[in-house]
């Protein structure tokens, strides 16, 4: 196998909180477990959302934990020439295509194919512009789409949750590459991102498993490797939803970073981890536990 490179890739919509410490802890456990490297990516691509000095207060969130990465970061509002390259080849090889519908024209098409229903917040987009299919006719492109219809079945090991498969086109549709504001689209960014930083494994949060077949078969698209994906369990709120910013989750209480990485381990399952000891010990003993939890061919969380 290649030499191990994970990352932790938040988004700089606000400050870490108990979830995103959760995600932050387990790639950079799972970096030190295979005596790899450990990076951190800004993924600010969707500027818009993001809160002016939270990129800086991550970075220093994540130094009080102890989770220094092994290379300066990366800021994904840096890397738009990048994303062109990586578009134009896609659509040299009649792999993307401009589609001038909006959000409402989708919403209006599905319902008359007697479809309609979202699929995790987004429309399964209907293919109303795909060349052959009416295509832009004299209507200019808002965004940028990759055709999947040649993408079949995407099925893949996921690390934790085992054999996964998903009918791309059918469930997704044609997904966007570069929205209709301009901005790049996160499937985009993050593929092209991933294979320059060589990145061999990548572990996030089982919200974020639906995205790995987009990211798969643009991978095959571009002609780039495919890391290993391991999704962790996910930290959730009182009302039994994902705790996210979205939902109002409070930022990171560091007041005891130490006591702050044994709540995070807790939460991945591990066994309970010593009190009062330095922050390094601490840190080292989690990584001992990780590597226990790697034991089996899948890893093995405690139900909740």
């Amino acid at each position: 196998m290649a030499r191990y490179r994970g990352r932790f890739a938040p988004s700089p919509t606000g400050l870490l909180h108990e979830g995103s410490a959760v995600a932050a802890l387990a790639s950079w456990l799972d970096a030190r477990a295979h005596g790899g490297t450990w990076l951190v990516r800004i993924e600010d691509v969707d500027t818009p959302r993001c809160v002016p000095g939270a990129d800086l207060e991550i970075l220093a969130q994540l130094e009080r934990l102890g989770l220094r990465p092994d290379e300066p970061p990366q800021w994904q509002s840096q890397r738009g020439e990048r994303y062109a390259q990586a578009l134009a080849r896609l659509q040299a090889a009649g792999l993307a295509y401009g589609c001038a519908c909006s959000r409402k024209d989708i919403a209006q098409a599905l319902a008359a194919a007697g479809q309609g229903s979202e699929r995790h917040g987004e429309l399964v987009y209907p293919g109303t512009c795909r060349p052959g299919r009416g295509g832009l006719g004299e209507r200019a492109p808002r965004a940028w789409r990759l055709l999947t219809q040649a993408a079949g079945r995407i099925s893949w090991q996921d690390r934790r949750l085992g054999a996964q498969q998903q009918a791309l086109e059918a469930e997704v549709g044609d997904f966007v590459l570069k929205r209709a504001d301009g901005l790049w689209a996160y499937q985009l960014a993050v593929v092209v991102d991933d294979a320059e930083q060589g990145i061999s494994d990548v572990v996030r949060g089982e919200d974020l498993a639906d995205n790995t077949p987009r990211q798969l078969f643009l991978q095959r698209c571009l002609g780039l490797p495919a890391p290993r994906y391991l999704h962790t369990p996910l930290v959730l709120a009182e009302d039994g939803q994902k705790l996210s910013k979205q939902n109002g989750a409070r930022p990171l209480d560091l007041s005891d970073p130490a006591a702050a990485l044994r709540r995070a381990a807790s939460a991945l399952g591990l066994p309970p981890l010593a009190p009062a000891k330095p922050l390094a010990e601490t840190l080292a003993e989690a990584v001992a536990a990780w590597r226990g939890l790697m034991m089996p061919a899948t890893f093995v969380f405690p139900s909740s």
